[in-house]
This record gives structure tokens, sequence and C-alpha cells, in this order.
């Protein structure tokens, strides 16, 4: 054997060890069945995201618990009518969970957060009075610890909270613009921040400031990280630009 083949074999080994003792952490599972991160990119197919959330269930650590509050988030918001509120609270549960283990990352906050946030938006007014106060200090608490994490969202959900909360429990509209800006400072790309604003602006009549935001939702590249909530921004964003007559 000469010598460059027995480097090529040592390498050979020393590559089926690392596969061996260092595993592609939820990539795959045994028997080749995709893990859960790799379903999770195929969210849109209900069914894979599921699934994902179940594998992330069964696991116990921060990353999991964090991650299944963010499946279950888009399950509770794309999955059919009658099975989204199971979804948010299981979501709720996660990002608590998430705390628990690790209240100084910030993933786990937000999670939490955004299930609350549904949970108020879509199921009353009892749902609503219930989780209000604490969206908002569990998003403020994402800024403490990380402000510029995921380009500014926590800026961009603050200013949807603000938006969205009747003035006589909070709201305001002048904060929920300044937070929004806050994000676009950050990440000037941010479509959810851009999406927000626009509908805020054209809420105030300021249609012009409006299209030129949702425009720049529909022009975004997409982010290979979030492409399928980029996805439904657009549409939503083509929606809202064909309501103010582009």
């Amino acid at each position: 054997m000469t010598g460059s083949e027995r480097t090529r074999r040592r390498a050979a080994l020393a590559a089926i060890l690392i596969l061996v003792v260092f595993p592609a952490s939820g990539r795959t599972q045994r028997g080749g069945e995709a893990g859960p991160d790799e379903l999770y990119r195929h969210r849109e197919d209900l069914s894979q995201a599921a699934r994902a959330a179940d594998l992330w269930a069964k696991q116990s650590d921060f990353e999991a618990a964090w991650k299944l509050g963010r499946v279950c988030y888009w399950l509770g918001t794309h999955d059919a009518v009658e099975h989204r509120r199971a979804a948010l609270d299981r979501g709720v549960l996660a990002g608590e969970r998430a705390v628990r283990l690790d209240d100084g990352k910030p993933e786990g906050h937000f999670w939490l957060a955004a299930n609350m946030g549904r949970l108020a938006d879509a199921f009353g007014i009892v749902q609503g009075l219930k989780y209000r106060g604490r969206i908002r200090e569990e998003l403020e608490r994402v800024r403490i610890l990380a402000p510029a994490w995921q380009g500014g969202l926590a800026d961009a959900a603050l200013g949807e909270w603000y938006a969205t909360v009747p003035r006589l429990l909070g709201g305001s509209r002048q904060l929920a613009e300044s937070h929004l800006r806050r994000a676009l400072t950050i990440d000037a790309a941010n479509t959810f921040a851009l999406y927000t604003l626009g509908h805020l602006l054209a809420v105030e009549g300021r249609k012009d400031e409006a299209r030129a935001l949702l425009a720049r939702v529909v022009d975004a590249p997409f982010d290979p990280e979030w492409a399928a909530e980029d996805r439904d921004l657009k549409q939503q964003s083509i929606a809202a630009l064909l309501q103010l007559g582009k």
C-alpha cells in the first residue's frame, strides 16, 4: 500500500467515525427516514410538518422544544381551521418548555409569543385578554437578549402587536410604526416588517408609501430559511396592492 493510499484510507475511516460519533441530528432518522429538520423544510406539505412536530415532541432538549413551537405555529396558521387551536395550544406549551430549559436564548420566547399571538387573534376576547400582556413581555425579552435576531423579527412582531391591539388596551399606531421601522433598519429586506408596515400605512390612508413597501415584498428574493413564509407574504402583498389600485 502506498503512502497516498494509506492517507486516503485514514481519511475515509475518520469520516466514518465522525458520522457514527456525531450523527447529523435532525436530518435523518434510523432506517433512512427524514429527520424533523428536513421534514420542516417541506412544511407546505402539512403532513410533513405534522410529522416533524411529532418527532420533535419525542425529544426533551431546548432545540427540539423551540422547533416544536415553531412548527406548531405554522400548523396553527395553515392547517384546517378545526385543527388550528390545538396546534397553537401545543405550540404555547412547547414555547413554555423552551423558556424553562434556556431562558437566555431568544427562540423560546419568540415562538411562545407567536403562538399566543395567534390564539389571541383568532379565538376571541378571552384569549386576547389572557395573553395580551404576556405576548409583549416575551417579545421585549427577545429584544433584550438579541435585538438583531432574525433581522429584527421581535421588533416587527411588536409592531404588529401595537397595530392590532385596541388603543384602550395598549395599542398604538405610532409605536407600531416605530417598531416596524426599527426592524427595517436592522434588515431592510425583512418581508414581515415590510408587509406589516405597508398594511398599517394603507389603513392610515398613506397609500403611496404603502404601495412602495408592498412592492418591495413582491420583488424581494426568497430567503431560503423563510421561503414558505415569503410566499405567503408575497401573495398577501399582491392582494393588498390590487386592493389599493396598483
